[in-house]
């Protein structure tokens, strides 16, 4: 079990805050790192930094801005001595204020430009300026891995049935910014490991299924059956491949995709 070990290593979380963030960092405290909660908001981030233990930090920075990660990673530096783990966790995945009109604004045909823009921004721009401005000290360091998390949705096109309700009635359309900005990590993942591989930093994609989050009944068991285990993910069904893509099990590893999605892309 030592080699799933992350005892005396720093490791960083984007979006932290987030449903699957939280436990990312769950994760990575619970196999020994020293965690830190990287957040748009400081408040929640250090309120739930907090939450892991005093030898955590939580710290605001903004994915988009160069200059709000490079006071991050002086931070970060300052505290721990080295970065050895990146979780590149932010992203957007669309919302829409009103619910009548979701269905209308998420068509391809009507999907606002900004919107497009701004998911450019936070899912590839962001991962790219994270890897860059972090992965530096890694590589600087000769060591370390960085997890950049995608998506079925970055492998295999949207199911658009399955927002369809029981009545037949398309309630929403997966817009196209998510899949085209998750397919964009899948493949910078591979960049990257070709780039830092003699640096000794390994870089990885994990590609997550849908979570179970409150979402409609119908929506649930539309993307149940689509699975081979017939059900959606609960937040904590990534913590085991968050820590083996962190850890040295996974030494011999890099440019890959880990897929963990219930079957869904089998079937």
């Amino acid at each position: 079990m030592e080699l799933f070990s992350l005892k005396n290593k720093t490791a960083i979380v984007t979006g932290a805050c987030g449903l699957i963030g939280k436990e990312h960092c769950r994760a990575l405290n619970e196999a020994g790192a020293n965690v830190v909660v990287l957040d748009v908001t400081e408040t929640e981030a250090v309120k739930f930094a907090a939450t892991l233990g005093t030898q955590h930090l939580g710290i605001s920075a903004n994915v988009t801005d160069e200059k709000s990660l490079k006071d991050a990673r002086d931070k970060i530096i300052a505290r721990y001595g080295s970065i050895d783990v990146l979780v590149n966790n932010a992203a957007i995945n669309d919302m829409f204020e009103n619910p009548a009109m979701a269905a209308e604004k998420s068509m391809f045909e009507n999907y606002p430009l900004d919107m497009w823009q701004k998911s450019l921004d936070v899912n590839v721009t962001g991962v790219f300026l994270c890897s860059q401005v972090f992965g530096t000290v890694m590589a600087n360091q000769g060591k370390g891995s960085i997890i950049n998390i995608a998506s079925t949705y970055g492998i295999v096109g949207p199911d658009q049935s399955i927002y369809q309700n029981e009545k037949g009635e398309q309630t929403f359309y997966k817009s196209p910014a998510y899949p085209a900005t998750k397919g964009a990590v899948v493949n910078f993942t591979r960049f990257l490991s070709a780039y830092w591989g003699k640096k000794g930093v390994r870089v990885n994609t994990l590609s997550p299924g849908g979570v179970e989050n409150n979402q409609d009944e119908f929506f649930v068991a539309n993307y149940s059956r689509k699975t081979a285990l017939g059900r959606m993910a609960v937040p904590s069904d990534y913590k085991g491949a968050i820590v083996f893509l962190a850890s040295d099990a996974s030494a011999y590893m890099t440019g890959a995709n880990l897929i963990v999605d219930g079957g869904w892309t089998a079937m």
